[in-house]
């Protein structure tokens, strides 16, 4: 699928009208470096599994209230350019069922994660069995307890009756290979690396939060020195916006990076950073074509590039500096909903 068929597909799409449905630089020609179909995506160990996975993933949540027939079109032009890592999660609305519909016929060439919000062996039970029918799949490759914040959350994740029990249950018996987290607050991360040896840990590593807040380093640092396969969650945010700013479109409560030299800085830095496997763009599915596209151009950063990120970094106002402090409520309308599997 080419690029003015792929934007043809989605230029109805809320993904497409964020930014006045363009992403500065996008229009142009493939540049060289850009992921090809047919060519080969550059891939990283995930920690100890024994696996690769390519340098972006593709993340569920930008499929949410699309058109069937452009998440089949978004899920296989990633296939087609060598993305093989997909995640998902109950909490993304109806993306589980149009991602297991768009990976029909496609599932072995894919490295499937998937999540739950439940910190309880049965309601996680129940949410795992209800993912696994919305996949069409019989295993997750990954399976993830999902946005820990405090500890009293952590520790009843891990504790007698938690979510941990039904996970290990799980891996017995076949329907999860690797286990993992993901966390919003560096309190939650390093505390479940401390008390289990997780394979993986999904983690906001951001080129603002390392270098304006002092967020996120020791994560990376404990998980590195553990072995565990890093996943990267906004590489490409800029921040929160400013008081009274206007916002392209509502459901951005961060300033994305849009223009095309700035993703390409912003992914390098994250993907710099130690032990870091992979990193997972927007939810915008105009920005993930964008990444795909610029990643396959890694190097690491030079001196003058470094110094490009610190511009980057002025009016930075941080979002995870707040969450870590106070452990905020955010976007957990989806932890004690009913579960109808």
């Amino acid at each position: 699928m080419d690029r003015r068929s792929f934007l043809k597909i989605v230029g109805g799409s809320a993904a497409m009208t964020a930014f006045g449905g363009r992403i500065a630089g996008a229009g142009e020609s493939a540049q060289a470096g850009e992921a090809r179909e047919g060519e080969p995506f550059p891939k990283r160990a995930l920690g100890k599994t024994g696996e690769k996975i390519s340098i972006i993933g593709f993340g569920g949540l930008s499929l949410r209230e699309q058109e069937q027939a452009i998440v089949n079109e978004s899920v296989a032009f990633a296939l087609d350019r060598g993305v093989n890592y997909f995640d998902v999660a109950p909490a993304y609305g109806d993306a589980e069922e149009k991602m297991g519909i768009a990976l029909e016929g496609k599932r072995n060439k894919v490295f499937l994660s998937c999540k739950t919000g439940r910190r309880d062996k049965e309601g996680s039970r129940l949410e795992l069995e209800r993912s696994l029918k919305r996949l069409k799949t019989d295993h997750f490759d990954l399976y993830q307890l999902h946005h820990l914040r405090t500890k009293e959350e952590t520790e009843k994740s891990l504790g007698p009756g938690g979510a941990l029990e039904t996970f290990l249950e799980a891996k017995k018996k076949g329907q999860v290979r690797f286990l993992g987290f993901s966390a919003h607050t560096m309190k939650a991360a390093l505390l479940a690396i401390e008390k289990f040896p997780f394979d993986t840990i999904m983690f906001p590593i951001n080129f603002g939060e390392f270098l304006v807040t002092g967020f996120g380093p020791p994560v990376v640092k404990m998980a590195h020195e553990k072995g565990m396969g890093i996943i990267a969650i906004k590489p490409m945010y800029a921040g929160l916006w400013p008081e009274g700013a206007k916002r392209p479109a509502p459901k951005w409560w961060y300033k994305p990076l849009f223009d095309r030299d700035e993703i390409d800085l912003g992914l390098r830095f994250t993907l710099s950073q130690p032990g870091v496997t992979t990193a997972i763009p927007p939810a915008d599915l105009e920005l993930v074509r964008t990444a795909i596209e610029v990643a396959p151009k890694y190097r690491p950063l030079t001196d003058v590039e470094r110094k490009k990120v610190e511009e980057m970094t002025k009016g930075f106002i941080s979002h995870f500096a707040g969450e870590e402090k106070q452990a905020v409520t955010f976007h957990r309308y989806w932890e004690n909903a009913p579960i109808a599997v």
